[in-house]
């Protein structure tokens, strides 16, 4: 199991930067940051924020501190406390061959099981490709 992480929130800082901090835990996993909470279980696209935005133009609330990141937390829980504590909205998108899928459906499991989920319909893709 990998360790918690723990990941600075301020106004200053790049959405890129906070993605690239997940990807490094969850390799299969990707953040996207939303102009506004998703309506429903799926998110329009046209919400998803620049990574090239700031924290700062992305929130209402704009406090500062840091939010920690575990295996064990499920996607829901992640979604919340970035929302709850920071004002920003967050989904969680897991690979599945070469696209990334919103995780709304199974959004009670915990990241690492997602990642593991992310990292087989990977490798099996890859090895169906191989054989054709």
């Amino acid at each position: 199991m990998q360790p918690q992480k723990e990941i600075s929130i301020e106004d200053g800082k790049k959405i890129l930067t906070i993605q690239e901090e997940f990807s490094q835990l969850f390799p299969y996993l990707k953040l996207e940051f939303f102009s506004r909470a998703p309506a429903g279980e799926d998110s329009h696209r046209k919400q998803i924020r620049s990574s090239m935005s700031t924290l700062g133009e992305c929130r209402p609330l704009h406090n500062s501190g840091a939010i920690i990141i575990s295996p064990e937390m499920t996607v829901d829980e992640l979604e919340k406390a970035f929302e709850q504590s920071f004002g920003l909205w967050v989904q969680v998108f897991r690979k599945s061959g070469r696209v990334w899928i919103e995780t709304s459906v199974t959004n009670k499991w915990s990241l690492e099981k997602q990642n593991l989920q992310g990292e087989e319909l990977s490798r099996h893709f890859s090895s169906e490709n191989r054989d054709l």
